[in-house]
This record gives C-alpha cells, sequence and structure tokens, in this order.
C-alpha cells in the first residue's frame, strides 16, 4: 500500500494533524512531495508537529492553521483560510480533504454553539469544513473527502430522540453515534456528488496506539481506552493508509465506500440506509447554518 512516488502537483487537507493517524498522514504525504495543510487545536502542538515532519523531510511543504474544530466559527474561519492559501499555491485546487479530527469525552460537555462536544468536533466539524472546501475538491478530477470512522459505528442506530446525548450520557454510545455519522455522512456525499467527480471513503482504521481516548476522560473510561489502545497499530502506519486512500489513483467506491486498512468491506446496514443518512444530513444542515453546495 505505497504512495505513488511523486506528489508535487497535489495539495491536501488534514485535520488533526499534530499527532497520531493525522500526523502519520501527513507525514506521509509531505514525504511524497505533496503540499500539505495541517489543522491543530494548540499552537505548541503544531510546532512540534512540523518540527518532526521537517526534521525528517527538510523540504517539505507544509503549512499548518490553528482551529477549535468543536467551534463552528472557527470551523468557518479555517475553511475561509484554507481558501485563501489554496488560492495563492494552487490556483484554488484540492486534491482530498481527510477528516481525522477526533475526540472522546467522559462527560457531558457543551460547545460554545450548544451542542454535544464528541457530535460537534467527530461530525459536524467534518460536515462544514467539506462544505465549505467544495469548490476547491470540484476543481479536481476526482478529489477525494476521506473521514476517519471506526468500527464501533456497528450496532449503533442515530438517537433522534436525544442527537445530543443530553439525558443519561454515555461516553462511548455518543462516541459510535459519531462514528455512525461519520459514515452515514459519507455514503450521502457519494449519492449526491459522486456523479461530479469527487469520492468520499469512510476509513476505518481499526484499533490505534493513539491517545484520543485519554485527552478528556478519566477513572474507568480512561483505564479502558488505556488498555485498549496499547494493543493496537502503530499510528504511523494508519496514518499512511489513510494517506494512500486519499492520493492512490487505484481507490475508487465501486466496490465500497467504507475501506478497513485500505480494503473494502461493508459497513452496518443502518450506516448504509438512505432516509437515515438523508436526515442526518438535513439535520447537519440546520445545526451549521450551511446550505451544502449552496
Amino acid at each position: 500500500m505505497d504512495l505513488p512516488d511523486d506528489l508535487h502537483n497535489m495539495a491536501f487537507v488534514i485535520t488533526g494533524a499534530t499527532s497520531g493517524i493525522g500526523l502519520g498522514a501527513i507525514a506521509a504525504l509531505a514525504k511524497a512531495g505533496a503540499l500539505v495543510i495541517g489543522v491543530g487545536r494548540s499552537e505548541a502542538n503544531i510546532q512540534q508537529a512540523a518540527g518532526l515532519i521537517r526534521q525528517e523531510n527538510p523540504g517539505a511543504r507544509l503549512h499548518f492553521f490553528l482551529a477549535d474544530l468543536s467551534a463552528q466559527n472557527h470551523v468557518r474561519t479555517l475553511g475561509f483560510q484554507i481558501q485563501k492559501y489554496l488560492q495563492a499555491e494552487t490556483s484554488g485546487q484540492l486534491h482530498a480533504l481527510i477528516n481525522n479530527a477526533g475526540t472522546v469525552s467522559n462527560r457531558f460537555t457543551v460547545t460554545e454553539d450548544g451542542y454535544e462536544l464528541q457530535f460537534a468536533v467527530n461530525h459536524l466539524a467534518a460536515f462544514h469544513l467539506t462544505h465549505l472546501l467544495l469548490p476547491q475538491l470540484a476543481a479536481v478530477p476526482e478529489s477525494r473527502v476521506v473521514t476517519v470512522s471506526s468500527n464501533s459505528h456497528r450496532g449503533m442506530r442515530m438517537c433522534w430522540r436525544d442527537v445530543m446525548c443530553r439525558r443519561n450520557y454515555n461516553t462511548l454510545l455518543a462516541y459510535k453515534q459519531s462514528k455512525l455519522a461519520n459514515v452515514l455522512f459519507t455514503y450521502e456525499f457519494n449519492r449526491r456528488f459522486g456523479k461530479n467527480g469527487i469520492l468520499a471513503i469512510a476509513a476505518d482504521p481499526g484499533l490505534v496506539n493513539t491517545g484520543i481516548g485519554l485527552k478528556g476522560t478519566y477513572g474507568l473510561v480512561r483505564w479502558i481506552w488505556q488498555r485498549r489502545s496499547q494493543g493496537g497499530a502503530d499510528p504511523g502506519v494508519i496514518g499512511k493508509e489513510v494517506a494512500w486512500l486519499a492520493a492512490a489513483p487505484e481507490v475508487n467506491t465501486r466496490e465500497s465506500a467504507y475501506r478497513k486498512h485500505g480494503v473494502p468491506v461493508q459497513p452496518s446496514r443502518y450506516a448504509r440506509n438512505e432516509s437515515e443518512a438523508r436526515r442526518l444530513w438535513e439535520l447537519s444542515e440546520s445545526l451549521c447554518r450551511i446550505r451544502f453546495g449552496g
């Protein structure tokens, strides 16, 4: 699963790019010569990640933006910043957007917009940023939108009566719902925009040794995440897999828009339900205050 040798004419945006899978993906793409635009929520983490990448690839074409993806106004500002940067660097062309940023929260946490934190970061930020960068993606034949999901979407249904999980909050159920939303979004995106040449893929990374479940958790939940992650794969290896999905010309969605370690597999039947996907799409438009593609 090797990346193309020369990606000098391609540009990629990666959220959650300062650690874990995102750092692995951005490092792999930079090594292949691509213009890579990373998004991080901490200036210190951005500086550290940029230093690590440039240490291995001094000539890396690398740019980072700072954004808190839990806030809709930050996502909006980020989208406009990336648009402006791409216009200057690539005449407004974007070859792939990798929606990798994710979070886990031990307790019910409300964002400044009044939304549950995991749903806001793991789904709404990806939905909104994809909308904002759609013109740049549409400017490139067969561009990609890769959203990092999870096998944990299986056995889950959308909690329509309480999407924000305000009643009886459960960390794992809120996370599973957000990962289900990633898959529903991917399939609905392809139904709406696949004919325009933009391919959406939901990437299942399997169990990965990252700190995602340790940043906003404590007690038993933190202990479980820590024990599980220790048996996971190297995030650098998984990051390269995600980068391959975004860049390799042989990737297509005819077999399945859901990939585990790059291999096409079927997600849950519910995740492929068109009416549920359409309902989530319309809700997401309302919550983000946008008309997708409009």
